[in-house]
């Protein structure tokens, strides 16, 4: 079973990328469930979604605690809380920001994972080009989609045209698609 937790603010579609994923991993005809957490259901408040996907039937109901992938879609949550806590040690995390990961202070967490396995990407400006506006959620589903490996982009990109009308589907599509493509220019240049 592969565990991914997501972590943003409320209005950032955290909820929404745990739904979309779950989705697309049922797509590709796996088992997937997807569900969130949060306190109080304000703009801005700190959201946190889970999503597991597996080969087999799902019976597990309760929040992630050791996940096997990170999704960080605000990076100021670094300093809220402890948002790599229980992250496996051949974990992925990735994190929506042009910044560096000295600026970030995650220096220390890139040393302990895999190489590869840490990355950023500026999924809030993709969002805005292609969207219209900065909700990061798509973006990083195709960076995640390239990242992991875990699901297709094709199967991301359904997920979203399920959910959306088609025009808003299709921007989404195509912020999810530069993410993706960001991501695998970033493997080839290093």
């Amino acid at each position: 079973m592969f565990q991914v937790r997501i972590h943003g603010r409320g209005g950032q579609g955290v909820v929404t990328a745990a739904d979309l994923l779950s989705v697309a991993a049922y797509l590709e005809g796996k088992h997937a469930q997807a569900f969130p957490s949060f306190g109080s259901e304000r703009m801005g408040a700190p959201v946190v979604s889970f999503c597991r996907i597996s080969e087999k039937e799902i019976r597990l109901r309760e929040p992630i605690l050791e996940p096997d992938a990170l999704i960080v879609q605000d990076p100021t949550l670094f300093k809220a809380i402890d948002v790599c806590q229980g992250l496996q040690p051949s974990g992925y995390l990735l994190v929506n920001t042009h910044r560096s990961l000295a600026e970030l202070h995650l220096d220390a967490i890139a040393n302990r994972l895999p190489a590869g396995h840490l990355l950023t990407v500026p999924a809030s400006e993709l969002a805005l080009k292609h969207v219209g506006r900065p909700l990061p959620n798509a973006a990083l589903l195709g960076a995640f989609a390239r990242l992991t490996g875990i699901v297709r982009l094709q199967s991301v990109a359904a997920a979203i045209r399920e959910r959306f009308s088609e025009k808003i589907a299709a921007a989404n599509v195509a912020a999810a698609t530069a993410a993706y493509d960001a991501v695998a220019n970033a493997g080839a240049a290093a």
